[in-house]
């Protein structure tokens, strides 16, 4: 085994899925800190936590190589008062939570994920946008991101090396954003949404794995990490890639207004479609990462 304990706080979701399947045979243990309980699946073991309080859960992180921390309620909803405090208090409890237990542990984790979104970055059609020139944006998501960031860093913890991930769209055969793509394609509404000409900064749900691995090892690197595919397109030319490669020659456009509405019906916000983010990762580039999948066209065949 090449590491004794791996900890995905907020792990039963589609990311920590994914993780603990990648490292279930790269590590004596996965424990997996959930508000729901589970069966043990193998060495992947699952710990009651609310992200709130210290519990028995503590001892868990002792002697842990990595600890990622994936909380946080879905932002694929409408950002009412109600939802907006959740989605914030979601992520800033139980970051402040891990910073106050890690500074008390005997033997802290190596390293500590802490899983954030690419969305802190501006709206960009001009340029891409980096972790040495990029421009945060304004808005509600990116004040999330924004204040995430901040109580996630505030707090130094001398023998635990922190990474903040900003994490692209993800993309993977059986969940997350890309089967509510092809189904859209299959129903025949797969064209353009909005004008079409927003940037996609997608990345596959393997090089989430890998880099999660590849930062393991390098222990150089700390601080802000764009995880995105090195090669964004712009929306239509994802609608189209996906239609060609499922055989849908024709997918009907949806305009703004009709985003507008389909929005309001399903209960989400059209800014999660419309804004273009067009996001490289520069750090990954410079310090040698290889992307499995660094083209959008196989990542899509991959999951088809």
């Amino acid at each position: 085994m090449n590491y004794h304990k791996i900890v995905l706080a907020g792990g039963n979701g589609y990311i920590g899925t994914a993780l603990a399947e990648h490292f279930k045979t790269l590590a004596e243990e996965v424990i997996i800190l959930s508000r729901h309980a589970k069966p043990a699946n193998g060495n992947i073991k699952t710990i009651i936590w609310d992200g709130k309080n210290e519990g028995d859960w503590v001892t868990e992180l002792e002697n842990a190589d990595l600890l990622v921390n994936l909380c946080g309620k879905n932002v694929n909803c409408r950002y009412t008062k109600a939802n907006r405090e959740e989605i914030l208090n979601s992520r800033i409890a139980p970051t402040t939570l891990l910073n106050k237990v890690v500074l008390k542990l005997q033997s802290p984790p190596k390293l500590w994920i802490n899983a954030t979104s690419a969305t802190i970055y501006r709206h960009a059609e001009d340029r891409p946008q980096d972790e040495l020139n990029g421009e945060t944006g304004y808005g509600f998501s990116v004040d999330v991101c924004r204040a995430w960031e901040n109580s996630f860093f505030d707090v130094n913890t001398p023998r635990t090396r922190k990474i903040a991930l900003r994490m692209g769209i993800v993309f993977g055969k059986n969940d997350g954003v890309f089967p509510r793509l092809l189904n859209l394609v299959k129903f025949g509404l797969g064209g353009q949404q909005g004008n079409g000409q927003q940037y996609v900064s997608w990345i596959h749900e393997d090089d989430i794995a890998q880099i999660t691995q590849w930062l393991l090892e390098h222990h150089e690197i700390s601080g802000i990490i764009n995880a995105t595919a090195p090669n964004p397109v712009k929306n239509a030319e994802q609608m189209r890639l996906i239609r060609s490669i499922y055989g849908k020659r024709f997918g009907l456009p949806a305009p703004n207004w009709l985003l507008g509405i389909g929005a309001l019906l399903i209960g989400t916000e059209t800014e999660l479609i419309l804004k273009s983010r067009w996001v490289l990762p520069a750090r990954l580039m410079e310090a040698g990462y290889q992307f499995k999948f660094p083209e959008i066209k196989r990542a899509i065949e991959a999951c088809i």
